[in-house]
Formats: C-alpha cells, sequence, structure tokens
C-alpha cells in the first residue's frame, strides 16, 4: 500500500523520534491515516512482534491496513478487555489507538494499569494514537503515558505528585461533599509532550469535506410525555409489575433522558420499549438511504431493530458488504471505525459526552469526500437540545445542566 505524501513526511519524523526517545505521540486527527502511518514507522525499527491495542469494532479494519502493507513483523491486533489473553512473547513495540481512553483521573483505569504492566516487562518501542489525547482535560495525559519509561512525567511517581505541579487543584462540591478536581491541567502539560508529539490535523492533510448538521424533531407519544411528567412530580412511577424510580438528580436525568426517545429500563433491570416514534420517522425519512444510526441505550437498538426488520444491521462487515444500513453504540462506535459508505448519520438519541460528539460526527470523513450530512432526532420539548448546546461547546451535559434546564422541558 502506497502512503500520501504527508503520511511519508510523518513517518520519517516518527522514526527519528523513536529512536530518539523510544516513544511516539501521533495525535493524527480522524482518518487521517494514523494506524497505517503507525505500522509503517515500526516497519523501519528492528521490530519482530508487534501488539497492537484498539476497540474491538476497529480489530477488522487494522488487520486490512497491516495485511495491506505486509511488513516484516509478526502482529498481534486485540482489544483493551482482552489484553489478559496476549501470548507470553517479547514484544519489541506496542500500539496503543485510541490512547485517551486510558486517561482516568486521579486513580488509573484497569486498562491503563494493564498496558503499563507490559510496558515495564517488555521496555518496548512504544507508539501512542488519538486524534483527540485530552478531549476533556490536559490531566488525561498523565496514565496515558506513566508505564512509558521514557515519559516526560517520569520522576512523578504518581498523579497526585504530578498534580502538585501541573494541576491547579480546585474543590467542587457532590452532594454535600467537597471534593478535589484535579480537571483543571496547565498548558504545561502539552509543552512536556511536544518533543515525543506529532500532531496532524484534517485540514492540513488537504480534507475539504463540508459537515452539515440538521435538527429534525418529533412528537413522542402520550404514553411517554405521561411518564415523564408524573416522573418529574412524584420521583417514582408505578406499574403492575414494574417501578420507574429517580430518587436521585442522576437517576431522575438518566430516565427523562430514555424517556424522550421512548424507551425505559425499570428498577428491576428490564427494559421496555414505550413508542417507536424515533424509530418509524427515521425509517420514513430515510428510505432507500444507506444510513449508520447512532443510538445511546440498548433498548433503542431492539426499538429500531422492530422498525427496519431485516434492513439494518450491527456490524462492519456487514454493512460495507450489503445495502443494509447499521446501528451502533455511540460510545462503542465513535471510535476506530469507518463509516465512509454510508449517506447520511443520524443520531437517534444523543450521549452526555462531548468527546462523543466530536469523535462519531466524523466516521463519515475521507480525504476524498465533499459532504458530510449529519441528522439529529430530537423529541419535542425534549431534553436533547439541551444536551447538543452544551456539547458543541466541548462541554459534557452534567447534573448541574439539568437541574438548570428540567423545568423548561415539556
Amino acid at each position: 500500500m502506497e502512503l500520501r505524501d504527508y503520511q511519508k513526511k510523518i513517518t520519517k519524523k516518527g522514526l527519528e523520534i523513536l529512536k530518539t526517545h523510544k516513544f511516539l505521540y501521533l495525535a493524527m486527527e480522524v482518518r487521517t491515516g494514523k494506524t497505517l502511518t503507525s505500522l509503517s514507522i515500526s516497519n523501519l525499527l528492528p521490530v519482530q512482534n508487534l501488539l497492537f491495542i484498539t476497540k474491538k469494532k476497529a480489530i477488522s479494519s487494522i488487520q486490512d491496513d497491516y495485511n495491506s502493507l505486509s511488513p516484516s513483523y509478526n502482529a498481534t491486533i486485540i482489544n483493551y478487555e482482552s489484553l489478559h489473553k496476549i501470548e507470553d512473547i517479547k514484544w519489541d513495540m506496542i500500539i496503543c489507538d485510541e490512547a485517551h481512553c486510558m486517561g482516568a483521573f486521579p486513580k488509573p483505569s484497569r486498562r491503563a494499569k494493564l498496558v503499563r504492566l507490559l510496558l515495564l516487562i517488555n521496555n518496548p518501542y512504544v507508539i501512542l494514537l488519538s486524534g483527540t489525547p485530552t478531549p476533556e482535560s490536559y490531566s488525561q495525559m498523565y496514565h496515558q503515558v506513566y508505564g512509558i519509561s521514557n515519559n516526560p512525567f517520569k520522576h512523578h511517581k504518581s498523579f497526585y505528585k504530578f498534580a502538585h505541579e501541573y494541576v491547579q487543584v480546585t474543590q467542587k462540591k457532590i452532594g454535600s461533599f467537597n471534593i478535589n478536581d484535579y480537571s483543571n491541567g496547565s498548558d504545561s502539560i502539552i509543552e512536556e509532550m511536544k518533543p515525543y508529539t506529532i500532531a496532524y490535523t484534517q485540514k492540513e492533510a488537504g480534507f475539504k469535506v463540508e459537515t452539515n448538521e440538521e435538527i429534525l424533531y418529533v412528537d413522542i407519544c402520550n404514553q411517554a410525555k405521561d411518564i415523564i411528567r408524573n416522573l418529574k412530580r412524584d420521583l417514582v412511577v408505578e406499574g403492575r409489575d414494574e417501578t420507574i424510580l429517580a430518587d436521585t438528580g442522576v437517576k431522575l436525568m438518566s430516565k427523562t433522558h430514555q424517556l424522550y426517545s421512548g424507551t425505559v429500563k425499570f428498577e428491576s433491570g428490564n427494559s421496555m420499549i414505550i413508542c417507536n416514534n424515533k424509530a418509524e420517522y427515521i425509517r420514513d425519512k430515510f428510505k432507500g438511504q444507506k444510513i449508520a444510526i447512532f443510538y445511546k441505550f440498548k433498548e433503542e437498538l431492539n426499538a429500531i431493530k422492530q422498525v427496519f426488520e431485516d434492513t439494518i444491521c450491527t456490524e462492519l462487515e456487514d454493512f460495507n458488504s450489503t445495502d443494509k444500513s447499521i446501528a451502533l453504540q455511540i460510545v462503542s462506535g465513535r471510535e476506530g471505525i469507518s463509516l465512509k459508505l454510508a449517506e447520511a448519520l443520524v443520531y437517534y438519541n444523543i450521549d452526555f459526552s462531548a468527546t462523543s460528539y466530536w469523535q462519531s460526527r466524523d466516521r463519515m470523513t475521507t480525504k476524498d469526500r465533499k459532504f458530510n450530512k449529519i441528522y439529529w432526532i430530537f423529541a419535542i420539548g425534549g431534553i436533547e437540545k439541551e444536551i447538543y448546546k452544551s456539547v458543541i461547546k466541548k462541554k459534557d451535559y452534567t447534573l448541574r445542566h439539568f437541574k438548570r434546564d428540567l423545568f423548561t422541558l415539556n
């Protein structure tokens, strides 16, 4: 496979960084080819065994890139959740895709701990990949790199010691408690990372895609409206066999969010479709088109399947080889996959996370594509529009926002 000219330049520069530091962060935006670039760089180093860690849905596309490149090394491609299954061999290169998913703080996530252990055992070359290295806070950088022997923060043996120098720690109120807020990481974190980082944007790569977003409104059924109204008033709705309980602000926010899209999860753990209005609207509006649908809650997928029947799939392989549309959960589908065959991206619901918004909306983008059509399906008078106002400003929608908006909702 022939690299694009800009990928060749990045490969050359990345090779020099790895020779100097054994560590490279490729912060290349979505669809610019960071996977192929990282595999190409690895082929220029004395690598025999390469471990590529990614999200489950991205494994097949990375395998395709590896096969197309036909490098001299052996590669094992695995998802983060399966790291405990890897062979006990010496890894010369470890590539961590969507590295920002290891950025939890102040305590490291389980996947960050597992990767750190692998790095300590093997002392390999390391390439981290992400289009959005620190999507919510610069503080997210520490646990992405803390297992790398030559990282710029290696003298800080814990996040708390790192925070003492690089984070303006404040207090925030959670319920009746005041806790430390470590999210205000300083710009110096990114400055420290610059010798190890190559950042590259879609604009630099020559992408000229125009993205058009449109909000479409659907009226939900009276039953869902009645449940929402009663839940806001009483914080509980009891049926013959099931109960909807919203005895905390977080529960009320989640239940309301579900109901405006026509589903609900009961206190028992069971879920139910209240109405199919959104799914039917999408089916009729986009009839004859090959679309990708993002949903948030599991029961929404059942509503989509019920309405679309055999014209919908949930696997990329089926989507890429048939004329079927595809339905994907937002969080699992926002990273590491290409939806370039979709004529439009349709959001059945919206996630509270700004990261989900900015990453998922680029899944159709390619260098040769000129237009992206994105549609948001919101309930009339619902919560989705308020969430949208936050995430487009790169701010998560939180309980504080919900309490402000609660009594303006229908």
